[in-house]
């Protein structure tokens, strides 16, 4: 019982991230390291083994070197690099793998969204909200932390700590 509540919190705090990102174009380091701590406690109430933890733990740090990478770069924002860090962490491995195609491909459907939206006369009422105005900026940013929670949602209740917890 418990540790389905606890993996209910993993989609809760990734839908935190995602309004968030939305509203103000960053995803606050509590949600990564809440995520990271929650992982932390539900590891043993799942009855992770210790080879299982340890791989979650190395396809997190794997996924936080290669996003700090790309953060550096200049290709996401240092919220996004975290957060996919810590989601990762979650989906462990293989599922990190589809979790990372699913979020690409609803980071694309975002993108061409927003350019759509963007070139598109809108009502004035858009451009009176901060957070609106900001994603209606020709130019402006893409708030990936949606993508990401998209990703998640999507394919976490399909991936294997979910259901060796749930079945």
């Amino acid at each position: 019982m418990i540790s389905s509540v606890v993996l209910l919190l993993f989609p809760l705090l990734m839908i935190i991230a995602a309004w968030q990102d939305i509203a103000s174009m960053t995803i606050s380091n509590w949600i990564s390291l809440a995520l990271l701590g929650l992982f932390l406690v539900a590891s043993p109430l799942i009855g992770l083994s210790w080879a299982e933890f340890g791989m979650h733990l190395a396809v997190g740090f794997a996924a936080l070197l290669l996003t700090i990478t790309m953060f550096a770069l200049g290709w996401i924002g240092g919220g996004d690099a975290k957060l996919f860090a810590s989601a990762a962490l979650w989906m462990g491995w293989p599922d990190v793998v589809a979790y990372t195609i699913v979020s690409a491909l609803a980071g694309g459907l975002l993108t061409v969204f927003l350019l759509y939206a963007r070139k598109t006369p809108m009502p004035p009422v858009f451009y009176t909200q901060k957070w609106s105005a900001t994603l209606l900026k020709k130019g402006g940013d893409v708030p990936y932390g949606v993508a990401l929670c998209a990703g998640a949602l999507y394919w976490f209740p399909q991936s294997s700590l979910f259901l060796s917890t749930v079945s």
